[in-house]
């Protein structure tokens, strides 16, 4: 059976188990094909893992500007919004936050020094990203990961501080594109 009839099997069982599939992006166009005419409108299109996808404010009650600074003392204010995730953020605007785990809690290369004044205002963190924390370099006591970080309102004017160095951080040169 060639491997095109065996995905569409596959696909039509998942199909019939679940009344809705996710296709995901790498699949066999055929099957995709196949799905878009043949299946009723309720299939989905799901993001992976680490993909983000921008929305524009839809009111200026949403916007939350906050300004990153970088490890040369370079300053980036940015026009986010609220429920944007401070790693994905800096990937949009061009800030060299490298977030090599893709927001998966995995890593400290968003690690971000938040200012006194707003630290109170964020979540505690979870156990997990204190232990990581733990090993990321140049830790402070205001230290956090970008990843973790979710817009709010009470966040306007806030400042990020990243670090000298993140471990892991690229050595080619290569700079993370926004999602």
């Amino acid at each position: 059976m060639p491997i095109t009839t065996s995905l569409l099997h596959l696909a039509r069982g998942m199909y019939n188990r679940c009344h809705r599939l996710i296709i995901p992006r790498n699949i066999h166009s055929t099957v995709r094909e196949y799905y878009e005419i043949n299946a009723p409108h309720n299939i989905v299109q799901e993001l992976l893992h680490g993909e983000y996808e921008w929305q524009d404010p839809k009111s200026e009650d949403e916007v939350v500007n906050i300004t990153y600074i970088d490890k040369d003392g370079k300053e980036t204010t940015v026009r986010g919004k609220v429920g944007d995730n401070v790693l994905y953020l800096a990937h949009r605007f061009g800030v060299e936050m490298e977030g090599a785990c893709e927001a998966s809690l995995a890593c400290t290369t968003c690690h971000v020094y938040v200012q006194d004044e707003y630290l109170d205002r964020l979540a505690e963190p979870e156990e997990k990203e204190d232990d990581l924390l733990d090993m990321a370099p140049f830790l402070r006591e205001n230290s956090r990961l970008g990843c973790q970080i979710v817009l709010q309102k009470d966040l306007e004017g806030m400042r990020l501080q990243l670090p000298q160095a993140t471990r892991n951080f690229y050595v080619d040169g290569h700079k993370p594109k926004p999602h």
